[in-house]
């Protein structure tokens, strides 16, 4: 991978941190325009609501982790947090491809988020291979 800019863990923690951090508290704001965005259906019952805060927490979460990680990417602790959220970006493109084929017609939010979460995953891969290379 020599010669190569791709961008550092730095950089995709910053972004995956603004950006989960963002979508939980959306989710603990408003968690029926989160699932009628995505699946085009409301949330539904106070069992729903209550399921898509919870979601809202955990992303919560993981933005704050990110986030406070950005700053020290030659940690273990930071490469673990990047390879955790890879496996969270392709499992959330898997769950809402799954929705799609499940619960058409979908929001209009799906196909970008699935996009978002496809170029994370994929920016996580490259993260991950900074830190073979003794990268930060």
């Amino acid at each position: 991978m020599r010669g190569t800019t791709a961008p550092s863990p730095k950089s995709l923690l910053f972004v995956m941190g603004a950006l989960e951090a963002a979508t939980g508290l959306l989710l603990l704001v408003a968690p029926s325009l989160v699932v009628e965005l995505l699946l085009g259906a409301a949330a539904g019952t106070p069992a729903g609501v209550t399921v898509s805060r919870v979601a809202g927490v955990a992303l919560l979460t993981l933005g704050v982790a990110c986030w406070f990680a950005r700053e020290d990417t030659a940690s273990r602790a930071a490469r673990g947090l990047v390879a955790a959220m890879l496996i969270y970006n392709v499992a959330v493109v898997a769950v809402l491809v799954l929705a799609w084929t499940d619960l058409p017609p979908v929001g209009i939010a799906l196909w970008a988020v699935v996009l978002a979460h496809t170029g994370l995953a994929a920016w996580c891969v490259t993260g991950l291979s900074f830190f073979k290379e003794g990268r930060s």
